[in-house]
């Protein structure tokens, strides 16, 4: 959570504003920098709770631009560009790393599939790269790799501070000139013959004419406050980081150690400080709001530990927490402009890559708003495309 200096301060409601922000995120923060930046003014965000307490500062902190949908490595390669440059614009030191994502494959079918996303990716300006298990081992040599046939490798990805990114980013828009609201919570939104008038909250009314949604996995609710529907549901994750790493074991994981994934079967870990942060996707988990730890994905994280890094059981965990994904029907965001509400945006249902893509979506979501057309066409991501049919399907998921 950020503290005092990105969002604490106490800020009154404004009678008015030119557009509502709501969400205090990595995407809501993202948004008002761009937007400040672009020279809009009377922005106000609003965040039930403190800035980045939702998902965001629950994440991993991977970065990366290994996806097999176009728009999704456009997105990845411009959140990068925009992570190496984060000290100076919009200035805010954020802990990055780039060893690297490193995605172990161990069947055909994978394989082939990550074939043809490397080669979209090289073409794209991406040199991703197909490695054998030897040239695997030489990155990570604490993996077994026994039925690992190929894997991924992208040298540019890594892992930075989300909460540092939203303190970055939300420092700057109010330096913009943006109002930065936490612990103001949306509590409905008035729309008149299909055009936003106001948004409501437990500290009163706001006029407005424009609305963005960027909730993350609460985005569905305000949607329909708006009367708009944004498919998207919560799904809980775990993530644990453990102990500081025995000396022997901490000469062989270091910071240059690449993001490891087991593309199988999600598990996936890199070094943390002195230990190591870890995460498996559990694929029994149910949709929902679920913020207590459970101990029920343990039997297959721990199975897939020891296929995958047995040295890792002997070392002890010292925290671990609960966080949401914001799940999408095809595992893509929802970005764009509604149809049957004027001025209505939205920019959720990451499935996971949200924090990645939060830099090149503030931007989108900017060029929208300015009516101008953005960098990258994100049409095929508008919320229409699932009562069309037109699913999109990612295949790089962790």
């Amino acid at each position: 959570m950020i503290g005092t200096s990105a969002g604490r301060t106490a800020g009154r409601l404004p009678d008015a504003a030119n557009v509502v922000v709501i969400g205090g995120g990595v995407m809501g923060t993202s948004i008002a920098f761009h937007l400040a930046e672009a020279g809009v003014s009377d922005i106000v965000l609003l965040e039930r709770s403190d800035l980045g307490s939702g998902s965001t500062c629950k994440a991993a902190g991977g970065v990366r631009a290994q996806f097999s949908d176009p728009i999704n490595i456009a997105l990845g390669m411009r959140g990068l560009e925009a992570f190496e440059r984060f000290p100076e614009r919009p200035g805010q030191e954020i802990d990055l790393r780039q060893p690297g994502y490193l995605f172990l494959l161990t069947d055909k079918e994978q394989v082939a599939a990550y074939e043809q996303s490397a080669e979209l990716q090289n073409r794209m300006g991406v040199p991703t790269r197909l490695l054998t298990p030897g040239e695997a081992a030489r990155l990570n040599p604490i993996v077994s790799l026994d039925d690992v046939l190929a894997a991924s490798f992208h040298p540019r990805d890594g892992y930075c501070s989300p909460e540092s990114v939203v303190l970055g980013y939300a420092s700057a828009a109010r330096r913009l000139g943006a109002t930065i609201l936490p612990h103001t919570e949306v509590t409905g939104i008035d729309v008149n013959g299909g055009e936003i008038t106001g948004v409501h909250t437990d500290a009163g009314t706001v006029r407005t004419g424009a609305v963005i949604i960027a909730a993350g996995a609460w985005s569905a609710s305000l949607g329909v406050m708006a009367g708009v529907s944004l498919p998207v549901e919560p799904l809980r994750r775990q993530i644990l980081i453990t102990e500081p790493l025995p000396a022997s074991l901490a000469a062989l994981v270091t910071h240059e150690t690449p993001m490891t994934i087991d593309a199988s079967t999600t598990f996936y870990f890199h070094r943390e400080g002195p230990g190591i942060l870890l995460g498996m996707s559990y694929r029994d988990e149910t949709p929902g709001f679920r913020w207590e730890y459970s101990e029920e994905w343990l039997p297959p994280l721990v199975e897939s530990m020891e296929r995958r890094a047995p040295a890792l059981l002997d070392v002890g965990i010292a925290h671990r927490w609960v966080g949401m994904y914001e799940v999408t029907p095809d595992h893509n965001a929802l970005l764009g402009t509604s149809t049957d509400v004027s001025r209505l945006m939205y920019a959720c249902g990451f499935s996971g890559h949200g924090f990645l893509q939060g830099p090149a979506v503030g931007e989108v979501i900017r060029d929208l708003f300015l009516e101008v057309a953005p960098a990258i066409d994100v049409s095929p991501f508008t919320a229409e495309r699932f009562a069309s049919g037109m699913l999109r399907g990612e295949v790089n998921i962790v």
